[in-house]
């Protein structure tokens, strides 16, 4: 034995002397007495001296013939030989197997044996097996030998108790991992093991499914048992490196039994006892048992319309493959033709389920067992077997897969993926019918079809796709639609496809189009010239996506086509953003490309079909071009306005990304000269003309700012030797308060030299530099320059050398005072900066305090850097001479005591909180605002010992502001106390509270019981009713934890509204539940039109079939009778009329008095008529009897409309408005109605609505409709007067 395990074992017997638990004592009390013995016999404390005294005394309480004899004593030994086991040698084990076997085989086979000594002596017995030799695992299973006490370990791992058969299955699965050394692969008793728990697992499942007629015991519950015994066999699995392979056969097909259970803890565990297996195997040894296993699986393929079983058959399958491919892709690519047909052919099944499971599974397949290689340089074989997959996949677009039209498009789009440029030819058929399909009206799936042709853009390539579907757009063949509907699939799915093409093809299909603008001259525009302008407008917004690494830019990208670009950008603004974003793609995706870690080439040409070596070259290519179009894009930026020159100065950026040294330095010196003569010509304007050109949003800028962005872009791609001149523009410029907007501008520069390298070695060189220069310029500062200079003041601050913090005091009184600014951005700024500064402070440092203004004399010349001189320099500002400065220091120290209470001494935090006391006295309400603030981060942050001492002073003070209504004082108090009162308790804060204020405190409590109560209520309420859908969270609408903690309240978020309606979800469960076991077979309806009889046995037939009930049209032009209206619009009826609104057939004939209240009656009291709702609303019905009803139906039901039927006999009809006015009827049946804004309406006139009212005339009645402009349900109340 080596010194550290003799070491181990005396740490491990130490911990046993001084037990922490009492149940621990008596073991203790054992290993002091065989201490004792071993001392006085002279033996050393050893392990073996440990272990055979224990063997001794475990004869004492364990025996063979009584079992066990003293319970305690046997627990205690037990637990110290688990202990020492471990560190005896492995031959005395050997030795002593028999006799230790037989010594604690009661403590493992008894029945009221409990857990402690259970556990532990399985602990004994895993040690022992794990030391026996080959010869002893060939002892047969009758014999004393490890084989049998295998044995008993499988029957704990199924104990009912969770920690026995834990440790049991943690001791067989340390058992199975270790094998003696032996030529076999697995453990000698692997297969026993294996045997047994398939054994168990079966009886288990057989005993459930005895327990009824069917294998409803198995959905209903979770059965115990045979939970533990599959949880066996993944244990099992998982430690002998594979299930064995002579027991593959059975196993999968209980696994298999299981999961078609409904019951999803069956079904989980059955996965992952397959997932078990399959992950033991995905190794090469193991690599011959796992193609036993897959071939078993596969030759179980349950039946066609078997919906239990085929998905989780599917899933398995899907898994098994994956790690197929993983041990041999090339031979599972040469299965997969055979094995993607036979799960093929589940598609055409009548199960919704079957079909979902049978596309996953073949997108499994394509996605995992395609070789790259047989993509990138595929060989004679590769092409056959493409082909044959392309084949199986153009077959998908027959009738005979109508039903699942959905799962072949996400299979087909899957292919298309893993197929890449390979998709072309053999995908070439299939692309052409989905395109076929498209160009269909009648097709109902538009939208799933322009996905996998956007998927067949972005992997055959643009080139590819329209010659299979070209767009006819100028010259159209015969026969060939036009496909204008493939720009936008082009523009969002082109990428890594030849410039060469969009030169080709669609430039001059541009200027075409665009030529057709041209022709019609000054005209006023027509809808086929807008028509072409959009079809330009599209045609280049696909430029970007052909710049995204294209495979031949080198070729296709020369002088000639930077030309026409350069053109475009002057004199066509509308393409300006897509121009621009496709020159910055040229760049950025090369970029990318040269930036990826990879070593070979090969992995990169998969997914972008470049080499990096290539995408070096097309930047270099880039290159000698990229001054001439900076140019360009300068003089383009300075002729753009303001809000649309963001793409314009990305694109610059790109270009600047790329350019030498020589030609950057050469582009900044003519900025800089073009900006220093700007200014001075903006000297020498007159104020008015630069507060008009500063204000106006609609003219251009002048020419100083425009330089000055171009400058800012510039900045981070200077070479060094350009930063001093850089440096004294900025200078320069930071004093200009005259011009606010450029003065922001000069700010920006530093913390944008801060995003590159090189700009923060210069700033951290030149930071005494900027220090001084932003101290110089701190009395010149513009309002809107503010947060940029707040930025720039912590990017100095990120770089500031240790010995130069003397200026965070120099600069710290301008923070603190930006900690009132108006502007939030500003604000937020100054807090962010404060907090940087405390944590640059609490790095350490030295402040020379010789350096700051306005010291003292006999001041210490250097401190310390530390958080708390930090804080003290801070709290100086308490002494400030205006109120605004004071509340600026209060609110400061806030932000700083919570963002670093938890590393302040606690006497600071004391004295600085009864400070704030003292100015909660204060009479000015600017400094009390604050300190409010303060006392609620108190509250919040600090801990008990601080605040509670001084809750006597501060509740009283806080309740003396409770008086005051202004600035929302009294709201902010209460908010202030509701926070003490939920950390501290009611009694505790009230017993604080002067009697006068009381009142305050009273109500706070009664309001925060009403909310728990309320809150308590409502989570009954929805414990009681299911379905009703979890309550919204309250989501937080602060933008960080201070300002939640300073601005928000307690009760915020606590309320919520509760609904009344009945969830949609209840319908959803029902509906599920009543169809639940029941086959739907899916319907197909047959759509054909009325001139051409429907061909099955072509392509486009599939677009006529659909999955769902036909519906007739509401198109007005499709009705078989257009409804008649006069000159105002009224609709009328001729009585021979029969597809008019349904009316009695004896009122066409009579138009009797008792015929027209009969058809009146029937439109109120029919199946269809208008019902009285909830609060007296009335419902209209969106029911028909009939589906050609809906051809009938001419007067919306959601225009809130009110009919009036009118005849020779004067019935009138009374009807009150939202508010409740009734309408009145004058003289002759006339109407007149009051509308929500209270005008009269007669003879059809008025301001709120549209009445209209008319006699039968000439064997014609009309209809006249009000359409109520006031919300609501319409009419409310209504009745028939007969004169």
């Amino acid at each position: 034995m080596t010194e550290p395990e003799a070491l181990s074992l005396k740490e491990r017997l130490d911990k046993i002397k001084s037990p922490n638990l009492q149940n621990q004592k008596e073991t203790a009390i054992v290993l002091s007495a065989i201490e004792d013995t071993l001392r006085d016999q002279g033996h050393d404390f050893t392990a073996t001296a440990y272990f055979a005294a224990l063997l001794a005394l475990l004869s004492q309480a364990i025996s063979q013939a009584n079992g066990i004899v003293n319970k305690d004593l046997a627990t205690s030994v037990v637990y110290l030989l688990d202990a020492v086991v471990a560190y005896v040698p492995a031959p005395l084990l050997r030795s002593k197997f028999t006799q230790i076997l037989t010594s604690i085989a009661p403590a493992l086979t008894q029945k009221d044996v409990e857990a402690p000594l259970l556990r532990h002596a399985m602990g004994c017995l895993e040690r022992l097996l794990l030391a026996q030799d080959l010869a002893a695992w060939n002892l047969a299973q009758t014999q004393i030998g490890p084989r049998g006490a295998v044995a008993g370990v499988l029957a704990l791992a199924v104990d009912h108790r969770p920690k026995v058969r834990k440790r049991a299955q943690e001791a067989l699965m340390k058992v199975l991992a270790n094998p003696p050394p032996s030529p076999a692969l697995d453990h000698p008793a692997a297969d026993m093991c294996a045997e047994t728990a398939l054994h168990t697992l079966g009886d288990a499942a057989q005993m459930i499914g005895k327990r009824g007629k069917n294998k409803a015991a198995l959905d209903e519950e979770t059965p115990g048992g045979l939970m533990h015994a599959l949880k066996l066999v993944k244990t099992i699995a998982l430690a002998s490196g594979g299930w064995p392979s002579r027991r593959i056969d059975g196993l999968c097909e209980v696994l298999l039994e299981l999961a078609k259970s409904t019951n999803e803890h069956l079904v989980t565990m059955s996965f992952e006892v397959f997932e078990t297996i399959f992950a033991g195997m995905a190794n090469e040894t193991s690599a011959s048992k796992f193609s036993r296993l897959l071939e078993t699986v596969t030759n179980l393929q349950p039946s066609k319309d078997d919906s239990n079983l085929f998905p989780p058959w599917t899933a398995v399958m899907s898994r098994g493959y994956d790690i197929a491919a993983q041990l041999d892709i090339e031979e599972t690519w040469m299965k997969l033709p055979v094995v993607f047909d036979s799960i093929a052919a589940f598609l055409s099944s009548s199960s919704y389920n079957v079909r979902k499971s049978a596309s996953e599974c073949l997108i499994s397949f394509t996605a995992t067992c395609i070789p790259p290689r047989a993509i990138r340089e595929p060989s004679i074989m590769d092409e056959k077997l493409l082909q044959k997959l392309s084949k199986t996949a153009t077959g998908f677009l027959s009738v005979k897969y109508q039903g699942a039209w959905m799962e072949v498009f996400h299979v087909l789009a899957a292919m298309l993926d893993a197929f890449r440029w390979q998709s072309t030819p053999y995908l070439n058929e299939a692309i052409k019918s989905i395109g076929e399909l498209r160009n269909n009206d009648a097709f109902n799936g538009k939208a799933e079809v322009d996905t996998i042709l956007g998927r067949a853009i972005a992997a055959a390539g643009p080139e590819n796709i329209l010659e299979i579907l070209p767009l006819n757009l100028v010259q159209q063949k015969a026969n060939q639609p036009g496909r204008a509907w493939l720009l936008p699939l082009l523009r969002d799915n082109v990428a890594n496809a030849t410039l060469g093409h969009f030169r080709a093809e669609l430039v001059p299909l541009s200027q075409a189009l665009f030529q057709r603008v041209l022709d019609h001259g000054n005209k006023e525009k027509t809808m086929n010239i807008k028509v072409f302008e959009t079809l330009v407008s599209q045609t280049w917004s696909i430029f970007p996506g052909y710049c995204a690494l294209p495979r031949d830019l080198t070729a296709a990208f020369d002088q000639e086509f930077a030309e026409l670009l350069s053109n475009l950008l002057y004199s066509q603004v509308e393409l300006r953003i897509d121009i621009c974003k496709g020159l910055q793609a040229l760049v950025e995706s090369n970029q990318k490309v040269t930036s990826l870690e990879m070593d070979e080439n090969e992995d990169i040409l998969l997914p972008y079909r470049l080499t990096k070596e290539e995408a070096r070259k097309n930047i270099q290519h880039l290159s000698q071009y990229a001054a001439n179009l900076l140019a360009v894009l300068f003089n383009v930026y300075s002729q753009t306005l303001p809000h649309h020159r963001g793409y314009i100065l990305q694109c610059i950026s790109a270009y600047l990304s790329i350019i030498s040294e020589e030609e950057s330095n050469k582009t900044f010196e003519n900025v800089v000269t073009l900006l220093e003569t700007a200014l001075k010509e903006q000297d020498s304007q007159s104020q008015s003309v630069k507060q008009k050109q500063q204000q106006s949003t609609d003219t251009m800028p002048s020419a100083s700012h425009t330089l000055m962005d171009l400058l800012i872009t510039l900045s981070v791609y200077l070479p060094r030797s350009s930063y001093q001149k850089l440096f004294s523009v900025a200078a320069l410029l930071l004093s200009q308060s005259q011009d606010p907007q450029l003065q922001k501008k000069a700010y920006k520069l530093i913390p944008r030299l801060a995003t590159s390298e090189v700009g923060k070695l210069a700033l951290t060189e030149r930071n005494e530099e900027l220090q001084q220069l932003l101290l110089s310029t701190a009395a010149s500062i513009s309002v809107p320059a503010k947060r940029d200079r707040l930025a720039t003041i912590a990017v100095v601050i990120q770089h500031i050398p240790a010995n130069s913090l003397h200026f965070i005091p120099c600069i710290l009184s301008e923070v603190v005072v930006c900690a009132k600014e108006v502007n939030e951005k500003a604000r937020t700024a100054a807090f962010d900066l404060l907090v940087l500064m405390g944590k640059r402070m609490a790095q350490g440092g030295t402040v020379d305090q010789s350096k700051i203004p306005h010291i003292a004399e006999n001041t210490v010349a250097t401190k310390k850097a530390s958080l708390e001189e930090y804080l003290i320099m801070v709290s100086a500002g308490l002494a400030g001479g205006t109120p605004h400065m004071i509340s600026a220091t209060v609110t400061a120290l806030t932000r700083i005591m919570y963002e670093f209470h938890s590393e302040l001494d606690e006497a600071i935090l004391q004295d600085l909180v009864s400070t704030m006391d003292l100015f909660l006295t204060s009479k000015n309400r600017e400094i009390v605002r604050s300190v409010l603030g303060f006392a609620k981060v108190t509250i919040i942050s600090l801990s008990d010992r601080i605040v509670k001492p001084r809750l006597p002073t501060m509740v009283p003070s806080l309740l003396n502001w409770s008086h005051e209504h202004k600035n929302q004082f009294r709201s902010k108090v209460k908010h202030v106390l509701e926070r003490a009162i939920r950390r501290f308790g009611y009694e505790e804060i009230e017993k604080y509270c002067p009697e006068d204020d009381k009142k305050l405190i009273h109500n706070i409590h009664k309001s925060r019981e009403r909310k728990k109560r309320k809150k308590a209520n409502g989570a009954e309420e929805q414990n009681g009713e299911e379905g009703l859908g979890e309550k919204a969270k309250a989501s937080s609408h602060f933008e960080s934890e201070f300002d939640k903690a300073v601005y928000g309240s307690a009760s915020s978020g606590s309320d919520e509204s509760d609904g009344n309606s009945d969830s949609d979800d209840d319908a959803a469960g029902r509906k599920s539940k009543s169809g639940q076991g029941k086959s739907s077979k899916p319907k197909a309806y047959i759509i054909e039109s009325s001139s051409d009889p429907l061909d099955l046995l072509d392509r486009r037939a599939f677009a006529s079939i659909s999955s769902t009930k036909p519906v007739p049209s509401r198109n007005g032009h499709q009705r078989k009778n257009k409804a008649k209206v006069d000159l105002d619009g009224k609709l009328v009826f001729d009585e021979n009329e029969d597809d008019m609104m349904s009316v009695d057939a004896e009122a066409n004939s009579k138009g009797s008095l008792e015929q027209g209240i009969n058809a009146y009656v029937q439109a109120i009291r029919g199946k269809d008529a208008v019902q009285r709702g909830r609060g007296g609303r009335l419902k209209f019905s969106n029911r028909r009897q009939h589906a050609n009803e809906l051809d009938d139906d001419s007067v919306s039901e959601d225009d809130n409309t009110a009919m009036i039927i009118s005849n020779k006999n004067n019935v009138k009809v009374h009807s009150a408005g939202r508010h409740g006015r009734a309408a009145k009827t004058g003289r002759g049946g006339k109407v007149a109605a009051r509308g929500r804004g209270g005008a009269s309406m007669r003879n059809g006139s008025g301001t709120d609505g549209n009445i209209r009212a008319g006699g039968i005339k000439g064997g014609r009645f009309k209809v006249a409709k009000h359409r109520a402009q006031q919300r609501g349900d319409g009419v409310r109340k209504g009745r028939i007067e007969k004169k």
